[in-house]
Parts: C-alpha cells; structure tokens; sequence
C-alpha cells in the first residue's frame, strides 16, 4: 500500500475558547481528488490551512506524504519546528485562495516565476520558460506581461493556479477558489482544475460546486460542526446520503 499523501489523526484545532475542528480523520491517496463540502463555519478552510500549518494544530498528528507537518515528534512528545523547516515543508503543497493574491505590481510572467527562482533557486530562464509552458496550459500566453489589474477575475484566479503549479507541488489545495468570481467565469477555472486532476494531481478542493465535485472528485468529506459527518464515492454522498445533516444541507442547496 502506498503511503497516503494526507493522513489526519484526530485533529484539533481552537481559537481560543472557539473549537472548530473537533477530531477530524482524513485520508487522501496520491492522485486522489476530494472535494470537501459543508455549511460556511464547518471547518472546511481551517483544516486546509491545517494541512500546510498556515495554522498551528491543538491536538492530533497530520502527515504529508508521510512527513509530520509543523512538528517533529521525539518519544511520543511533539516540538515544533522552526519557522524555515514550515516553509520548507509548505515549498511541496501548493495552496490557491478565494482572493487571488497576486503581487499587483508584477506582470503576470513575474508573478509565476518569482516563488520558483527565489525559494528552489531555478535559473530564471528555466523558471520562465516553465511558466510560459504553464501559461499556455491554462489558455492565457497571450496575458504572460499584463498586470493582473488588467484581467478578468478568472483570469487571476487561472494565473493563481499557474503559480502553485510552477512550484512542483505534491499536493494542491483549493480553498473555495470559484466563491469570488462572476457565474459566467467559474467554468474556465473549474476547466483548469480538471486538466489537473486528469493530470494525476493529489487535490483537496473546499467547494460550493456541486457539479464539479460530482464529475472530479474520487471522495467527498461533508463537514459539519468541525466533525466528519460522511464520506464516500460523490454519487453516494450527493444523490443518496446516509446521514439527515448531509441531506438536509443539499436539499438547502438545491432549494
């Protein structure tokens, strides 16, 4: 058996007095595609931050590809590691937000090549020809010296993709990346995202599009309440869910 690119432990995580994950399990295989679905306050996008310790968990154990992430454990004691061993491990997971968060004062190019050349020290001249490879891919050569003030808010988010993509990642992680773009313009992102799949890319997606999650994802994990409420196929999860919370959310969401 191969070892899972993402193995949950019982994870916690508060905010103070808040509890908002609450023992969550999860399993993600190499290659695998989950969608995690769930009310707003489930938790969803705090685990994501968890998995590349974005955010500090409060118990449990996560591993990545079969490293500990954010800690070192010696005798069943956990430590902390150092802010640059964080950043090390976070160089393998690509991570892409609703905000498409790209440096307003670079060109679309600079933006991609920018994490490649000065965190694994690629040549500038692979990291651009890299990036104007991923460029085409994700239909936009034609935008590689705009800035992205200059394109449409699908378009940022394509570039967004584009960069963690540059990096190499093991892993990509996808926090509700369609919430904030106009309807007409969430089909080429999610277009995008299954070329990536299809590609063989492991992804956590936090989504709203149930349509997607249906046609890409191998797992669906619906949350709620900080806890796993179901998991399973899509068609078992979305078409005939065991559980009355899972229902009644998609029968709101269908309402």
């Amino acid at each position: 058996m191969s070892t899972p690119m993402i193995e949950a432990q019982q994870v916690h995580k508060s905010f103070g007095q808040l509890h908002v994950l609450k023992g969550i399990d999860l399993t993600v295989q190499p290659g695998q595609v989950t969608c995690l679905i769930g009310p707003s306050g489930s938790g969803k996008s705090t685990m994501l931050r968890c998995i590349n310790h974005l955010e500090k968990i409060t118990a449990g154990r996560l591993y990545v590809d079969g490293e500990l992430i954010g800690y070192r454990e010696k005798e069943g004691v956990l430590y902390e590691i150092s802010e640059k061993e964080a950043a090390r491990q976070r160089a393998d997971i690509g991570m892409v937000f609703q905000s498409f968060n790209l440096f307003p004062h670079r060109t679309v190019l600079d933006n991609i090549i920018e994490a490649p050349v000065h965190v694994k020290g690629q040549h500038p001249k692979e990291a651009t020809a890299k990036a104007r490879e991923l460029l085409e891919q994700v239909g936009l050569a034609h935008k590689a010296e705009a800035y992205p003030v200059q394109l449409s808010g699908g378009q940022q988010q394509r570039v967004a993709i584009a960069r963690a993509v540059a990096m190499e990642p093991k892993l990509m992680l996808f926090d509700e990346p369609t919430s904030a773009l106009d309807p007409e313009l969430v089909g080429e992102v999610l277009r995008v995202m299954k070329q990536l799949a299809d590609d063989g890319m492991t992804m956590v997606v936090v989504t709203h599009e149930m349509g997607f999650a249906k046609e890409v994802a191998d797992e669906v994990v619906f949350m709620a309440d900080g806890m796993v409420v179901e998991s399973g196929a899509p068609a078992a999860v979305l078409e005939n869910p065991r559980e009355p919370r899972t229902r009644e959310f998609l029968s709101n969401l269908l309402s």
